[in-house]
């Protein structure tokens, strides 16, 4: 049950009644983590909007993006973000063992990913600065420096919606996560 103030998609409008129409007409639904968070704040929904629309003009790749989403959201505990990018990271082509294991910090089948999952982990994990051996492991895997702030830019976002829904506590509209 939300917890903030929620107005039915059929009810809104305005700003946050374009910004429904955008999304429905790009996914086919709007999720109740957008209608929640435009109910509240449509400038909040389009400046998340558009830093995963730059995400996607970016270099890091779909692919990425929700390995970098999965596990900041296992780190916490978002229940809401979980069950979506466990959806949309399959869709990604991450098998179901694969995105479980990048969840939980075991070796999947694609040994790049893991080190991006493992540097993501690390990254919003510690504080202070990251060691010189962090950053040049990641590098050594492929990721080049573009893709490096990109990672930064989707834990950003993910960072947003995984702290409006433990707030919130967003009714999931996901098949639950595994």
């Amino acid at each position: 049950m939300s917890r903030l103030f929620n107005q039915p998609v059929s009810e809104s409008t305005g700003h946050a009644a374009q910004l429904y129409a955008g999304i429905k007409a790009a996914v086919g639904l709007v999720p109740n983590a957008y209608v929640n968070i435009g109910s509240n704040s449509p400038i909040a929904l389009e400046t998340l909007l558009n830093i995963d629309g730059a995400l996607k003009k970016g270099a890091l790749g779909a692919k990425e993006g929700e390995v970098v989403k999965l596990v900041v959201s296992q780190v916490a505990e978002c229940d809401y973000c979980l069950a979506a990018h466990t959806l949309i990271g399959k869709k990604t082509g991450l098998s179901k063992e694969d995105v479980l294991a990048i969840r939980h910090g075991t070796p999947s089948s694609d040994a790049r990913l893991d080190t991006l999952a493992s540097f993501t982990r690390e990254l919003i994990s510690t504080k202070g600065t990251l060691s010189g051996a962090t950053v040049e492991k990641i590098k050594n895997a492929g990721f080049t420096d573009t893709q490096i702030v990109e990672v930064v830019l989707a834990i950003t976002s993910i960072t947003f919606t995984n702290l409006f829904n433990r707030i919130n506590d967003t009714v999931v509209d996901f098949p639950p996560a595994d």
